[in-house]
């Protein structure tokens, strides 16, 4: 059962549903359930969300909000990216408390890798 009051659910655009599926399969491991030709929704991925069909993209340069994932390993986790037509938007810096990376998606949202590890 959802938590009274805490964020539950996500929703991004996408202007290709399929290529963004298959990146998220391949790198991240991400199973989706299809509602009709028009949005696709995944669960179990620390916030279960979904993506609709849109020529929109969500971005930080357009005051969009970042979502960030963890990683055990960001350099294994950047080549993933990389191997699967993501775009490194800022590579991997230091900030206190990590290091991380951002990345653009196949339908063009922008998302980030963090990491405490060395």
């Amino acid at each position: 059962m959802p938590d009274h009051e805490k964020l539950n659910y996500v929703e991004f655009p996408a202007s290709d549903l399929t290529a963004t599926k298959t990146f998220f399969e391949a790198v991240f491991g991400w199973s989706f359930t299809d509602y009709g030709p028009e949005y696709t929704a995944f669960s179990d991925q620390g916030l279960d969300g979904g993506f609709f069909t849109s020529p929109l993209s969500n971005q930080t340069e357009n005051g969009g909000a970042l979502l960030i994932f963890y990683s055990n390993n960001l350099e294994a986790t950047l080549n993933k990216v990389e191997a699967n037509q993501g775009k490194i938007a800022k590579p991997i810096f230091s900030f206190p408390g990590g290091r991380r990376f951002h990345f653009i998606e196949p339908s063009g949202n922008e998302f980030a890798v963090w990491s405490d590890l060395e």
